[in-house]
Order: C-alpha cells, then structure tokens, then sequence
C-alpha cells in the first residue's frame, strides 16, 4: 500500500513541480508514450535474455510482494515456533516412530493440520520434515552441529532464490538510465535526418529527445530501485521465520529447557513480528 502511495508522490511531485514552474505538460506527455516504447521494451528484452523462466515467474511475484508486504504476520511466526516445538516434543517424549508420520506425510499430519498457513510455504515445510526426517532415519545419532550445518545450507538454498527477483530488479535499475540515453540517441538521430525543419520544430524533436532520458533515470532512481529495496526488506523479514524454526530444533537437541528454547527462537525475529514472552508460553500451553 505504501508503495502505490510513494510511487503517486513521486509522479505529482515530479510532474507538477514542472508544471508550476511554467513547464509545458503538453509536449512532455505526447513524447512519453514513444519513448516508453523503446525504453520498457528493451528493459523487457534484457531482462528475458538475462534470466530463466524461473526467474522470470520470481520477478513478476517479487512485485506482487513489494505491494503485498512480508508473507507471514506475528501470529504465524508464533504458529511456527509452537508447530516445531510439538513435533520436537513428540521426539522426545514419545520417539522417532511417533514423530515419522507427521514429517514424512505433513499434509496428513493432525499437528500440521492446525497451521494450514504454514503448510502453504512449502520450503518452510520442507525444511521442518526434511530436517527431522533426517533425525528419525538416524535415530538420534546425529551430532547437533551437523544438523545445524545441514539446516544453513538448506536455509542458503532458499534464501538465495528468494534473493533473485531482488537482484533482477536491481540490475534492471541500473539499466534503465543508459537505456533511457539509448532512446534519447535515437531521437537525436531522427531529428538531425529533419536538420533543414524550422527551429521550432527542430526544439521539439530535441526536447522529446531529452524525454527519453529523464523517463529512463525517473524509472530508475524512483521506481525500480525503490522496489528493488522495499523487495530486499520484505525479503529479510520473510527469512526470519526460518530462522526460528532453527533455533527451536537445534536447541531442543542440545537439551534446553523449554522457556529458553522459545526465547531463542523469538528473540530473533525482529520487531514487527515479535511476540511478548508471555504471549509465546501462553500459545505454548494452548491458551
């Protein structure tokens, strides 16, 4: 919502500060659409060129998320702190067996079942079961630093290929100037072919030049780039989730106690979605 706000200053601002100084509108707005022509259309083709059709399907939800903000609210980090704690429970109260069934068939899992949100961020699901899967197979055999090592470069993987829309939209800000002076080239080209036109005519040619590079550094310094780090923050947000879900399983394998583990794991998320510990034991015993 703030995005859509930011983006109507900037074009009122930018436009009618220009209009109020004596700027003729006019001449500037029969130019844009031309120039947008050639400026988005090989802002398009470069970005096609430069990335797979993976990538292409995470631009396009990387700007669905710089308008919809972070994935999750605070109550689904509290879900997931409470989620994991349950299965990590299971493990040590009642064994591996008991816990085989909720992580190899999550979907199926009556503990699963009472966080339908979580279940729909498969790579938090994955790296949940994945992970105690890996503990049931292995008994409790495993040294708890492997299996922090083995969840941080799970949690790399993941965090890496959230990070590509972010990188795309970067690399298409730093494009758009020069493709702006692209534009503005052509334009010059055009009008030194009309060179014996009357100078009246030859100032607006030149002036609509022009438009092609003040829309390509516009676009890049006041859109792109801006959504290319309000992209980054939604990012990083939707990472801190995962990160409390490590917390909880790691430290209930070192054996901590249970207010210590859902500190951990809280303590970590930032500000927006952090819980009170109060409220965090109170949806630990089901209040």
């Amino acid at each position: 919502m703030f995005s859509i706000v930011g983006i109507i200053i900037l074009f009122v601002m930018v436009f009618g500060g220009f209009a109020i100084t004596g700027g003729a509108l006019g001449p500037v707005m029969e130019a844009i659409p031309h120039e947008l022509l050639i400026i988005l259309g090989a802002a398009a083709g470069a970005t096609v060129t430069g990335n797979s059709m993976f990538e292409l399907k995470g631009i396009g939800g990387g700007f669905a998320k710089v308008f919809k903000g972070p994935k999750h609210n605070k109550q689904d980090h509290i879900d997931a702190i409470v989620l994991v704690s349950k299965l990590m429970k299971t493990l040590r109260s009642d064994g591996p067996v008991a816990l085989e069934s909720h992580v190899t068939e999550p979907g199926t899992s009556p503990i699963f079942a009472e966080y339908p949100r979580l279940l729909a961020n498969k790579p938090l699901i994955s790296l949940i079961c994945d992970t105690l899967t890996l503990i049931v197979v292995s008994s409790g055999t495993l040294e708890v630093h492997a299996v922090e090592e083995v969840m941080d470069n799970a949690m790399k993987t993941t965090f890496h290929e959230m990070a590509e829309p972010q990188h795309a939209l970067q690399n298409l800000a730093d494009a758009l100037p020069a493709l702006g002076i692209v534009a503005a080239v052509l334009g010059i080209v055009k009008t030194m072919g009309s060179i014996d036109k009357p100078p009246s005519v030859l100032g607006g040619m030149i002036g609509s030049a022009l438009v092609g590079t003040f829309m390509g550094v516009l676009l890049a310094y006041g859109v792109v780039a801006p959504m290319a780090g309000r992209l980054k923050q939604v990012i990083d947000q939707d990472e801190m989730i995962f990160h409390a879900v490590k917390q909880v399983v790691i430290a209930s394998l070192h054996g901590w106690p249970q207010p210590l583990v859902v500190e951990g794991a809280r303590s970590g998320l930032g500000h927006a979605f952090r819980p009170g510990l109060s409220e965090l034991l109170d949806a630990m015993r089901g209040k």
